[in-house]
């Protein structure tokens, strides 16, 4: 008789630190032991002090183990562990276990901790793999569809992103609408006046908005402007403010907010009055767009500075075009036929203190592990950088473990204490970089808006630990620097801009790319790597480091940065205001450190309930909204409450959209309903029920078909 092989017994012994209590990683009473324990009924788990042990399949310890290492690391962000969120990690844990994940997806922990927004001591943040990546993809992409059943948190979240978005000033304005459907109620039969018809509908988006701002701040925003709520109906047609982003001594504001006698940033990186605001009306749009990626829109009337590469050959002075009239004529031969302007001098931001020295900040942003689970350390092959660091950071001893592994230990003093934190990880806490992984890591705000030195001492650091160079032959050098941080990409971007400089950015996929190699093994990439180009201008040093500085120069340095209008696209019809500045040229910068005269920027807006707009509302709110921005559509179309043979709009884009760039389509299912337990169970249940009915009706009509057919034969 052949016995059935058993399966390998393994065991694992865990020990939690004592910073971790066991009553926070095993819950009240042992609650989230159980869950655990219920989830793995065929493995023994037991506690005893602070070490948990674990026998059963080698299968499922091993997920036992990467479990509790997922809890602690929740735990050390102070964000408490509950049974429901027990429950999600293990089914993402298994999920990724049976292949059913992505490469190099999310762990848990990673989707646990990510918050989009604190309000009045509460934080919202996603609590499912695919919340995760419906909220990464808002962040990612103009356009987002959020399709699934209710109670998935599809409006929830969006509003938390659009808020977040007003709060960080990535916009000037948050637009809410939903269609107001009538599911087998009159809105004559309601009492009250017009608005009080239609407020019913709009509550579930009032109800949001004052779970994530200050209630009383809520009517002054709505009654500004700043943020509206409406039926869809009302929308059509009609015209949208919009404001763009312009550089300030202070950072970047919308225009519509500065006033004549406000500071804004010119071409030469200075300071320079707003000498008037005037209003434009109602323009056609086009968007102009730059070849290393920079856009911006204005009207066709809008005055460009450039010149062509024949002014430049004869050393003419730079001419002034309306953007109508470059329209059709942006090439000469191959080439693009205009150049624009370019910071003649790093932008000038007031000086302000740091707790790390900028230089070094920028080695441990691109070498260093600051994850705070063990010490600093700093990871170098160059004996110089490691001296380097040491230099810049008094108080700390940089002491090298092996050939490229540094920890930074802080210089002990007679008398002090052994628990006294060293000055790295004080620094790195101060600047709420602790923690950060290498797909995390960014530029403070307190670096990015300083002086020109701090900026770029930080730049150089970033460039010595991950930056390199790409050299060709009879051309210039090219700087190229790499991260799987896509904050990281954007503040680099951000830092050579205002220097002067140009980036162009791609992503290199880590799926299907052939590992490193490390110490003679393979290491696999387990995150998507986005290389920047990088070109500054001549008397900007991008490298300390000696091999790469002398690099850089025997290869005649980094050349001319330069832009070049690549398009120029209709956008549209809008509202539009200019300011005239006191600068010379009339340049002053604007998004993505443009040199321009007139800019517009974009709204965050949000279809609620899309499943209830017919195709013809569905393409007006796209075609006539959509302009530039940033659009959240969320729905069911399980639950169309649409009157009997009309065809929903957001079934209908699907077919149409799906695979456009820029616009995406996130699908969430039961498995990310995150309100009772019972409504994922109450949907998986109508589901079954309607695939029944549709699989007999089916049946039925096949029957039918079928003795029509036979009856035919016989006749």
């Amino acid at each position: 008789m052949t016995q059935t092989p058993t399966q390998p017994q393994a065991r694992a012994h865990i020990t939690i630190p004592a910073a971790h209590p066991m009553v926070m990683l095993l819950g009240s009473g042992d609650s989230l032991l159980r869950v655990i324990e219920t989830a793995f009924p065929a493995a023994d788990i037991h506690v005893r002090g602070n070490e948990i042990s674990a026998t059963g399949a080698a299968a499922d310890v091993a997920l036992i183990q990467r479990l509790f290492d997922e809890m602690m690391l929740v735990l050390r962000t102070g964000q408490p562990m509950t049974e429901d969120a027990v429950e999600r990690s293990i089914a993402m844990l298994r999920a990724s276990e049976n292949g059913e994940g992505e490469p190099g997806g999310e762990t848990p922990a990673e989707v646990l901790t990510q918050n989009i927004l604190s309000s009045r001591g509460r934080t919202i943040r996603p609590k499912t793999l695919n919340q995760k990546r419906y909220v990464d993809a808002i962040d990612k992409n103009t356009i987002v569809f959020g399709i699934g059943p209710a109670g998935t948190g599809k409006t929830y979240l969006a509003m938390a992103k659009a808020v977040q978005a007003l709060q960080s000033k990535q916009v000037s304005r948050i637009i809410l609408t939903r269609p107001a459907v009538e599911a087998g109620e009159r809105l004559g039969f309601l009492p009250g006046t017009l608005f009080d018809k239609i407020d019913p509908y709009l509550r579930p988006l009032y109800d949001a908005l004052h779970d994530m701002l200050d209630p009383d701040s809520i009517p002054r925003l709505m009654a500004a402007g700043t943020i509206e709520v409406a039926p869809l109906a009302y929308m059509r047609g009609r015209a949208q403010p919009v404001f763009t982003k312009v550089l300030t001594p202070d950072g970047w504001r919308p225009i519509g907010d500065l006033r004549v006698g406000d500071l804004v940033t010119g071409s030469n990186g200075e300071p320079t009055p707003v000498l008037g605001v005037y209003p434009q009306g109602e323009k056609d749009i086009y968007r102009v767009t730059a070849q290393d990626g920079a856009w911006t829109l204005c009207c066709g009337e809008h005055l460009w500075t450039v010149r062509t590469a024949s002014d430049r050959r004869r050393d003419k002075p730079w001419r002034v075009l309306e953007t109508q009239d470059m329209i059709g004529n942006l090439r000469a031969a191959h080439a693009r036929r205009y150049e624009l302007p370019m910071l003649t001098a790093p932008v000038s931001f007031p000086g302000r203190a740091v707790p790390m020295d900028p230089y070094a900040l920028g080695l441990l942003l691109g070498d260093g592990c600051l994850t705070g689970s063990t010490t600093p350390s700093f990871a170098t092959a160059d004996p110089e950088l490691a001296v380097a660091l040491e230099t810049a950071l008094p108080g700390v001893r940089v002491r090298g473990t092996d050939r490229v592994n540094h920890t930074l230990n802080r210089v002990k003093a007679p008398g002090d204490v052994v628990t006294l934190e060293d000055p790295v990880t004080g620094a790195l806490r101060a600047l709420d970089l602790l923690g950060s992984r290498s797909g995390t890591k960014f530029v403070p705000d307190e670096y990015q808006y300083n002086s020109a030195e701090v900026r770029l001492a930080l730049l150089q650091g970033l460039l010595d630990s991950d930056g390199g160079l790409v050299t060709q032959a009879d051309r210039t050098c090219r700087v190229q620097y790499t991260t799987t941080s896509i904050l990281l990409r954007d503040d680099v971007i951000a830092l050579v801009q205002s220097l002067g400089g140009v980036a162009y950015t791609r992503r290199r996929a880590a799926a299907g790319r052939k590992p490193g190699r490390a110490n003679g093994r393979e290491v696999p990439y387990c995150g998507d790597a986005h290389v920047i180009d990088i070109r500054l201008p001549e008397d900007i040093e991008p490298f300390r480091l000696t091999r790469k500085r002398d690099k850089y120069h025997a290869a005649g340095g980094g050349g001319r940065p330069m832009r070049f209008i690549d398009s120029i696209e209709p956008a549209g019809r809008e509202e539009t205001v200019c300011i005239q500045v006191a600068a010379e040229d009339s340049l002053y910068v604007t998004q993505d450190h443009l040199l321009t005269h007139n800019t517009l920027n974009d709204a965050f807006i949000i279809l609620d309930e899309a499943q209830n707009t017919s195709a013809e509302q569905m393409k007006m709110f796209l075609t006539r909204l959509g302009f530039d921005s940033k659009i959240v559509v969320t729905g069911d179309v399980t639950q169309v409450d649409l009157p009997s043979g009309t065809k929903s709009g957001l079934r209908q884009v699907q077919d149409i959209l799906e695979g456009i760039d820029d616009v995406h389509f996130s699908r969430l299912t039961t498995e990310d309903v995150v309100r009772h337990k019972l409504v994922g169970r109450i949907v998986d249940a109508y589901e079954k029920h309607d695939s029944q009915k549709q699989d007999s009706e089916k049946h039925a009509g096949e029957k039918r078909a079928g003795k029509k057919h036979d009856s035919q034969k016989r006749l």
